[in-house]
């Protein structure tokens, strides 16, 4: 195998760290959601917190091959709308889901406090899951990840 191949075959193997991971975390989200007891919810957003590490990790090492398949290949340039679009959708997703996780990481707090006061249902935590903006931070992070990964396949003008 030459070059090419090897960093072909690390930028997708972080794709599929970050996807599957963000895979993950929308699924112990879904389960978090659809729970009553704060200890409960607190597993499940401790979890979540370790499938962060496989998005951010993931993220990284795609866009840094990325990066290096770009400057590496003569068949694509910098210039490429598709390949601008893609790092800069990069960075959105990341703040999307960076801003989504602080949000929740005040539900995680709020459940675990609620899980040492004697582990009830509360009104405040279920808010606190259900809040709009970070489900709509978190899995709009999940959804230009998605675009990304569209972009990566069909590289639209070339």
């Amino acid at each position: 195998m030459d070059r090419y191949h090897w960093l072909l075959i690390f930028h997708m193997a972080g794709a599929f760290m970050a996807l599957s991971g963000a895979t993950l975390a929308g699924i112990f989200n879904i389960a978090a959601l659809r729970r009553e007891r704060p200890s409960e919810i607190v597993v499940l957003y401790r979890l979540t917190r370790i499938t962060v590490v496989s998005v951010l990790a993931g993220m990284t090492v795609a866009l840094g091959f990325g990066l290096w398949l770009v400057a590496d290949l003569d068949f694509v340039k910098w210039s490429d709308a598709w390949v601008i679009t893609a790092v800069i959708l990069w960075f959105v997703a990341n703040a999307l889901g960076g801003n989504g996780g602080r949000r929740d990481r005040r539900a995680r707090e709020l459940a675990e406090r609620l899980a040492a006061e004697g582990d009830q249902p509360s009104p405040e935590l279920r808010s606190s899951l259900r809040d709009p903006i970070t489900l709509a931070m978190s899995w709009g992070s999940g959804a230009v990840v998605i675009v990304i990964l569209v972009l990566m396949i069909w590289k639209p003008g070339h």
